[in-house]
C-alpha cells in the first residue's frame, strides 16, 4: 500500500477567485508547502505549463505533482475538442510524472461566479446524465490507454453534487472513470464521505482531504459557492466536522493506494496559508496512520 500526502496551493492562491491570494507566490507555496512536511502538491493556475520549467520549480522543492483538475464541457462542446484539450492536460501532467487526471463537468457550472446561489446550479436529467457517463468514459478510457487513471470530482455548484448524482454517474459509467472522493464537497452536499467510501472504494483514484466548519453551513448552502469560501466553510482535516477517521478506515481496508490531498481553500488573509497547510499536515498524518493507511 503506497499512500502520499499532498496539498492544493489552492489554500494559497484560489483559481476560482484570484483576488484571493493573488499577491502570494508560487515561490512562497512551494516553500511552505515543502516545510509543512508534504510529499507532492496539486497545479494551480500559478504553476509554469511548460513541461521542463514545471518539472525544474517542483524538483527545486522536492515535490512530486499529485494530480491537476481538469474541467470538461462534455454536454455543450465537440468530443474532438474536449479530447484534444484533455491531451494537452495530461501531457502536461504525465511530463512530471503525475498518473491521475482529475475530471469535473463544469457546462453551466456557478462555483465560479459569486453573484450565482448554488440553488441556481444546473441539474441533469436521467437522459443528460447518461449522456455524460458515455462522454466521460470515452474520456477515461483514452487516459487509461495512455497509462494514466482519471478522477471525477464531484464539486458544490455543478452537475454532480450529491450522492444521487454521484451514484447515478458511476453507475451509468464505466469502470474507466474511477471517483475522487472529496470529504468536504461531500459533506457540503448532504453526502457522508464514508458512506461514498464503502460504496465505491474501488473505483476511488483519489482524496480531497478538507473538512467543513459545521457552523457556517447553513449560511454556504444558501449562497454562492464563493461567499461560502471566503466566509470560511473550508478549514484542513482535523479543525471541523468531518470524520476522517472512520472514512481513513474504510480506505485503508478497501486497500487505497494514491494521494491524500489537503485541499481547503480559505480567504489567505483569514487563514494564514502556512499555518493551515501544517495543521492540516500534521492532523492528516496523524489520523491516516491510525487508520492504518501510512
Amino acid at each position: 500500500m503506497t499512500v502520499r500526502l499532498g496539498v492544493n496551493p489552492i489554500g494559497w492562491s484560489n483559481d476560482d477567485l484570484r483576488s484571493l491570494g493573488g499577491d502570494i507566490s508560487l515561490e512562497t507555496c512551494l516553500q511552505e508547502a515543502r516545510a509543512a512536511g508534504y510529499a507532492g502538491i496539486e497545479l494551480g493556475h500559478k504553476f509554469p505549463q511548460d513541461p521542463a520549467a514545471l518539472n525544474a520549480v517542483l524538483q527545486a522543492h522536492d515535490l512530486t505533482l499529485a494530480s491537476g483538475w481538469h474541467s470538461t464541457g462534455v454536454l455543450a462542446d465537440d468530443m474532438a475538442d474536449e479530447a484534444l484539450r484533455l491531451d494537452r492536460h495530461a501531457d502536461l501532467l504525465a511530463a512530471a510524472g503525475a498518473d491521475v487526471v482529475i475530471l469535473a463537468e463544469t457546462t453551466g457550472a456557478v462555483h465560479g461566479d459569486r453573484a450565482s446561489p448554488l440553488a441556481c446550479r444546473p441539474r441533469l436529467d436521467r437522459h443528460d446524465m447518461g449522456r455524460l457517463a458515455e462522454r466521460l468514459t470515452v474520456l477515461a478510457q483514452r487516459m487509461a490507454d495512455r497509462g494514466m487513471q482519471t478522477a471525477y470530482h464531484h464539486h458544490m455548484g455543478t452537475v454532480v453534487e450529491s450522492a444521487e448524482e454521484i451514484d447515478a454517474l458511476l453507475d451509468a459509467a464505466g469502470p474507466e472513470l474511477g471517483l475522487l472522493l472529496d470529504a468536504g464537497h461531500a459533506t457540503f452536499a448532504g453526502a457522508d464521505p464514508t458512506a461514498l467510501a464503502k460504496d465505491y472504494g474501488e473505483r476511488i483514484t483519489h482524496v480531497h482531504c478538507k473538512d467543513i466548519r459545521g457552523e457556517r453551513l447553513a449560511s454556504a448552502r444558501a449562497g454562492s459557492f464563493l461567499d461560502g469560501v471566503i466566509d470560511g466553510v473550508f478549514t484542513v482535516p482535523g479543525d471541523g466536522m468531518v470524520d476522517f477517521p472512520s472514512m481513513l478506515k474504510i480506505l485503508a481496508y478497501v486497500g487505497y493506494s494514491g494521494w491524500l490531498v489537503v485541499e481547503a481553500e480559505q480567504d489567505p488573509k483569514k487563514a494564514d496559508p502556512a499555518t493551515y497547510a501544517a495543521l492540516g499536515h500534521r492532523n492528516l498524518s496523524r489520523m491516516a496512520t491510525e487508520a492504518g493507511l501510512l
